[in-house]
């Protein structure tokens, strides 16, 4: 597969028993782009990046991550020492502090000490976690917890950063910060995976967007292709929506109400 793209594809496929939860995807994810990966809930978004980033094997299919193949062992370990990884379940330890936590990350990594270090104490203040440092993990609310998740996945300085859900129960401040960094990430070359319901968010960062429902990637161009002036919002709808009542009635609350 070609090293142009940061993510190929080819008939990406993943059974779950007789429920196909990813139909013969086929991404492509140019290096130094930030594409957003969209979907209703159960789409099948969280399935596909498990698979990139070699949690999940494919039931069939071909995968191309910075040119390796997270199914064969050799490739997985050059794979995984590139990437950073914000999952949909944070998997933080609980009875670590925010700095612990960062420097077993940094080890996993093969980093020296003094580079955990300096790069700690950038990204705890930097994502407004310096004063809960003393904190053990478990003791963080989500918000919290996911801002955590994200300095781990960003302190190995990654070529490619998987992001799922990472605006998810943030505040606005630290939402405003976290996009601001993810932009300067993509400008100096690197390359960003993101899924969000934001679609406003997705809209405003990302290059390139693709879109599964049920399994299927139904929708992928440049974000600058939607089409005449229409947003994400209502490409999104046109794609997704014919499973969506588009006038939602609650029969006691009266009609036209919603």
């Amino acid at each position: 597969m070609s090293m142009e793209f940061a993510i190929q594809t080819t008939a990406l496929t993943r059974n779950f028993g007789d429920f196909c939860a990813v139909q013969q995807v086929e991404l492509q994810v140019e290096l130094g782009t930030f594409y957003g990966f969209l979907g209703p809930n159960g789409a099948g978004k969280s399935t596909t990046i498990k698979m990139l980033t070699g949690l999940l094997a494919p039931s069939s299919g071909e995968i191309s991550v910075l040119g390796q193949n997270p199914a064969v062992h050799e490739e997985a370990l050059k794979m995984k020492s590139q990437i950073g990884v914000m999952p949909e379940d944070l998997a933080l330890f609980d009875n670590l502090k925010a700095a612990e936590y960062l420097t077993f990350i940094g080890r996993m990594h093969g980093m020296e000490q003094k580079v955990i270090r300096d790069r700690t104490e950038e990204l705890l203040p930097l994502l407004d976690l310096e004063k809960d440092a003393d904190k053990l993990a478990i003791e963080y609310s989500h918000g919290m917890k996911k801002k955590l998740a994200l300095a781990a996945a960003l302190l190995p300085d990654p070529d490619l950063l998987f992001l799922d859900e990472p605006f998810e129960g943030v505040d606005a401040v630290a939402s405003r910060t976290i996009r601001k960094l993810l932009a300067k990430f993509v400008e100096r070359g690197s390359t960003v995976f993101l899924t969000s319901h934001v679609l406003e968010i997705v809209e405003r960062l990302c290059t390139h967007v693709g879109i599964i429902s049920d399994g299927v990637l139904v929708e992928q161009t440049k974000m600058e292709n939607l089409g005449s002036g229409g947003s994400l919002e209502q490409r999104f709808l046109e794609v997704v929506g014919s499973k969506v009542d588009t006038d939602p009635q609650i029969s006691w609350l009266g009609e036209g109400v919603l």
